[in-house]
């Protein structure tokens, strides 16, 4: 809306309360002071017949701005309902409604312009849209509660969310499938810090996927894999400032901040880290499962392709490779995240997954863990300052277990609920 026209409006306000003839015979000289007259339109200092004029060019109903809905928090509550949950927005002033599933909420409070509270009436398990309704029409935001009957959360973390929110994770099938777990999907590991999202059981197939510049391995062979049990995984690298509260001394050659991925630790080396956590590697699957995040394609979603992409020109959105890393590894979770939430999983450093590294088999696999012996276990995902070709989500790497690689391999870790 205008400014004139709500200055129209506030002057209608006041003549609805006169009859045209009084109001025709206003005529008030005001001094421009602190705060100006509101009902001096044209602003030359008086309130005349020429503002009345103003006014009667739009006598009527002010218009009202459409209302807008962009969070819902908590997302989640129980099926019973009497969840509080507090909606973000705009134009929400004069709220006369709040619904879920369309069921009306209660106890609807508008606490301002942008905010508006409810409690949660009884709901079915499962995603649900919220709506507002006011003067200005209706707002509605898809699946941005989620009816549940949480179990107790698993004693090693503390519950950051509950269930998935649309923006981290915007496919909706991915949502459904981490709440069926009945499971948090966002914690914080209370031993180490560590963020964890959980990543649900499901069927995929692993292998290659070729970019419009960079064809595929011959190791890249296509077959399917199910993996049963949902785990959770870091969200981000494990930085260097998480490596040094368990282990003590820094190893990485990239310094000077300590939210940037540790590096130049071996396969070797990060086993005790895992131990002294009750942490673990992710298999070779688990990772490519996790990197995908539902997609097909070389590079996994981002803003604009959140189906994901074959083009390499589009890399940097997600990842620090040679092209923008200026040669040196960043703070993780500096580029967008991946259909579950995770940062990273391309570029910055390689990830060490705990498969020894061997052919893959021809025919479908459920919850493969690689080879059974070898010489190099896997690494995945890319590096500062390695081309495209290597930060596709079927691209395999792989290095002696004792090696400490040049600024280059770090790990994100995993762990069974």
């Amino acid at each position: 809306m205008s400014i004139l026209k709500n200055r129209v409006c506030s002057l209608s306000a006041t003549l609805r309360r006169l009859s045209l003839a009084a109001a025709m015979g206003v005529l008030c000289t005001l001094a421009i002071a602190n705060p100006p007259c509101p009902s001096d339109l044209d602003g030359d200092g008086m309130v005349t017949g020429a503002d009345i004029s103003l006014v009667l060019l739009d006598f009527g109903a002010c218009p009202v701005d459409p209302p807008s809905i962009s969070s819902v928090t908590p997302n989640y509550g129980p099926t019973a309902g009497g969840t509080t949950i507090t909606i973000t927005g705009t134009a929400l002033t004069d709220a006369s409604s709040v619904t879920v599933r369309g069921r009306a909420a209660t106890s609807v409070t508008v606490v301002n312009d942008t905010t508006v509270t409810a409690v949660t009436p009884p709901g079915s398990v499962g995603a649900a849209n919220v709506q507002v309704t006011t003067p200005g029409g209706t707002a509605t935001i898809s699946g941005a509660f989620t009816y549940g009957n949480a179990p107790p959360p698993p004693a090693w973390c503390t519950v950051l969310e509950q269930a998935p929110n649309a923006t981290a994770v915007p496919d909706a099938t991915l949502r459904a499938a981490i709440t069926a777990t009945n499971l948090p999907w966002r914690v914080r590991d209370t031993g180490t810090g560590i963020e964890m999202v959980l990543i649900p059981p499901g069927t995929f197939t692993m292998g290659c996927s070729a970019s419009n510049s960079y064809g595929c391995g011959n190791d890249e062979t296509q077959h399917q894999v199910t993996l049963t049990n949902a785990f959770y995984l870091s969200r981000t690298e494990v930085t260097q400032a998480q490596w040094m509260a368990k282990m003590g001394s820094n190893p990485s050659g990239f310094l000077g901040d300590t939210n940037r991925p540790v590096e130049q630790v071996s396969w070797d080396d990060v086993q005790p880290f895992c131990a002294a956590t009750g942490m673990r590697l992710p298999t070779e699957a688990e990772w490519e499962y996790a990197y995908r995040a539902g997609t097909t394609t070389a590079f996994h979603g981002m803003p604009g392709y959140l189906n994901g992409t074959n083009d390499d020109n589009q890399l940097g959105t997600i990842a620090w490779y040679t092209s923008n890393s200026g040669s040196q590894t960043h703070v993780v979770a500096g580029k967008a995240a991946n259909g579950f939430g995770l940062y990273d999983m391309s570029g910055n450093v390689y990830e060490w997954c705990q498969d020894w590294y061997g052919t893959y088999p021809s025919g479908a696999q459920t919850n493969p863990t690689g080879s059974g012996t070898g010489i190099y276990h896997v690494i995945r995902g890319g590096a500062w300052y390695e081309p495209p070709t290597y930060c596709r989500a079927s691209m395999r790497g792989n290095d002696a277990p004792v090696y400490h690689a040049h600024y280059s391999v770090g790990f994100r870790v995993a762990r069974k609920p």
